[in-house]
C-alpha cells in the first residue's frame, strides 16, 4: 500500500473511532513524535507528555488532516513541533534558546524526511565530523557521488529551512 493510500485510509479508521488505527498509527509514529518533542523540549518527561497529547488530539480530531494536503507523517510532525514550541514559549526559557532548539529539531526533521542515500549520506559526513572523502569510503561509493549527495541533500535542506521560515 502506498504512503497517500494509508494516510487516506488511516484518516477514515480514525473518522471511524477504530481504536486499533490510533494503535497503528502510534506504534508507527511516536518515535518521531517523542524524539522530535524531546529536541525541542530537553526534557523526558515532558516529551512523553507532548507525545500522549499529539496521539490525544490526533484521536479526537482527525478531520484536521486532509490526505490531499499533506502526508500524516508530515502534518503529525508539525502539529509536535507547534506544540513543543507553543510549550517552550510558556516556559522561561530565553528567546534566543527557543529559536535555536527549534531550528535544530527542525533540521533533523527535514534530513530525516530526505530519501535514504541523502539522509544517510549527510548523516555519516556531519554526525560523525568526516570529509566527503572518508564518507565516500565508509558508504562504499565513489567521492563523486558523496559529493553530489552531499550537495543535493544540503540543497533541499536549505530550501525547505527557507520556506519553513
Amino acid at each position: 500500500m502506498t504512503a497517500p493510500d494509508w494516510d487516506q485510509q488511516m484518516r477514515s479508521r480514525l473518522d471511524r473511532g477504530e481504536e486499533t488505527a490510533l494503535g497503528e498509527l502510534y506504534d508507527q509514529l511516536s518515535p518521531l513524535v517523542h524524539g522530535l518533542a524531546g529536541r525541542i523540549l530537553a526534557d523526558e518527561a515532558a516529551a512523553a507528555q507532548l507525545t500522549r497529547e499529539v496521539f490525544a488530539h490526533v484521536w479526537a480530531h482527525p478531520e484536521e488532516f486532509d490526505p490531499g494536503a499533506r502526508s500524516l507523517r508530515s502534518w503529525i510532525g508539525e502539529l509536535t513541533h507547534r506544540r513543543a514550541v507553543e510549550r517552550l514559549r510558556q516556559s522561561s526559557l530565553a528567546a534566543a534558546e527557543i529559536r535555536a532548539r527549534a531550528a535544530a529539531a527542525r533540521a533533523q526533521y527535514v534530513v530525516a524526511a530526505l530519501p535514504p542515500s541523502l539522509r544517510e549520506t549527510i548523516e555519516t559526513t556531519a554526525s560523525e565530523c568526516r570529509t566527503y572523502q572518508e564518507t565516500a569510503r565508509r558508504l562504499g561509493i565513489s567521492e563523486q557521488a558523496a559529493k553530489q549527495r552531499l550537495r543535493l541533500g544540503l540543497q533541499l535542506l536549505s530550501a525547505e529551512l527557507e520556506f519553513g521560515s
